[in-house]
């Protein structure tokens, strides 16, 4: 049964967080500017809290693409354990080939 724990993706999976992640950041730059320019012009509408919501989730699909990012990025690289048995085998004190 494979670990719980596993973080090893593909680079193409990583590199498709991080321009998801760019996105996530220009979603959340531009409904930032929409509810500021709502908010000034048309305080308390629905619209402004339309725009308000849609920067909160933006945010946070942001933050949760950041970090599962940095989680990546430090996680340890797993190298595979070698199990075998040695070359030669010792016993009581002489080598055998």
């Amino acid at each position: 049964m494979a670990p719980k724990t596993e973080h090893s993706l593909s680079p193409r999976a990583v590199r498709q967080l991080h321009r998801t992640r760019g996105f996530y950041l220009a979603g959340a730059l531009l409904w930032a500017a929409i509810t500021l320019w709502t908010g000034w012009s048309h305080p308390g509408s629905r619209q402004m809290w339309i725009s308000l919501f849609l920067v909160v989730v933006f945010t946070g699909l942001l933050t949760a693409t950041s970090w599962w990012l940095h989680r990546l990025q430090t996680a340890p690289s797993r190298r595979p354990a070698h199990h075998g048995a040695p070359r030669r085998a010792i016993t009581s004190g002489r080598v055998h080939a």
